[in-house]
């Protein structure tokens, strides 16, 4: 996949239905739609997203925020809340693990697409304080096939938090060229995701 893939965690149907298509409709894809903690952790070993979509109220308890503490632990991924509750207590837990977002139901396509970009930039700057910056030759020495200049320059602005079409907006570009280059670059680093270009290139950056 090419788009940032999002998973979303909602126990009401009609409203994850929205929530995906809001993505859609804009400069992400959905990984997997869930509604339970049991069916989120299963998706996030087995399908890691590049950002979750999290209600924090699952089946009538914070089954949201056990998973956050999930994904805090185990998968280092960006997580927005979304849900109905914007109480002092509910703030505070929420609060404590960190999300990259939070957004109260109802919800605007606008305020949902908003938060997701904010998320994924947010995140990557996080990432720059455990993480190495790229260099071309580092990576290029691990590589059968080097990334080209451009190319490099494409895999800077994903490691950055840039979605694909602000990508196509900061060279100047169209985003079906971004696409051709992204996927060029998984295959050069055989990685099938944003989520598993982006630990690859960590990986070979600390070897």
């Amino acid at each position: 996949m090419i788009e940032v893939r999002v998973l979303i965690v909602e126990d009401e149907p009609l409203i994850a239905e929205d929530i995906a298509t809001a993505l859609i409709n804009n400069d992400f894809t959905v990984s997997a739609i869930v509604y339970s903690k049991d069916d989120a952790l299963a998706e996030l070993k087995n399908n890691p997203p590049d950002l979750v979509v999290l209600d924090i109220n699952l089946n009538g308890g914070e089954e949201g925020i056990e998973i956050a503490k999930v994904i805090n632990e185990k998968y280092f991924l960006p997580f927005v809340y979304l849900t109905s509750y914007s109480d002092k207590l509910t703030l505070i837990h929420a609060k404590n693990t960190e999300p990259a977002g939070y957004i109260v139901k109802p919800f605007s396509d606008a305020g949902l697409f908003a938060a997701m970009e904010i998320a994924v930039y947010n995140h990557a700057q996080k990432s720059k304080l455990r993480f190495p910056e790229l260099n071309d030759d580092v990576i290029n020495r691990h590589l059968p096939s080097p990334l080209s200049e451009r190319e490099f320059g494409v895999v800077q602005l994903i490691y950055n938090g840039k979605t694909n079409n602000q990508i196509a907006e900061d060279l100047f570009i169209s985003i079906n060229t971004v696409k051709a280059h992204i996927k060029n670059i998984h295959q050069k680093l055989d990685a099938d995701s944003r989520s598993t270009l982006i630990a690859r290139l960590r990986k070979l950056m600390t070897n």
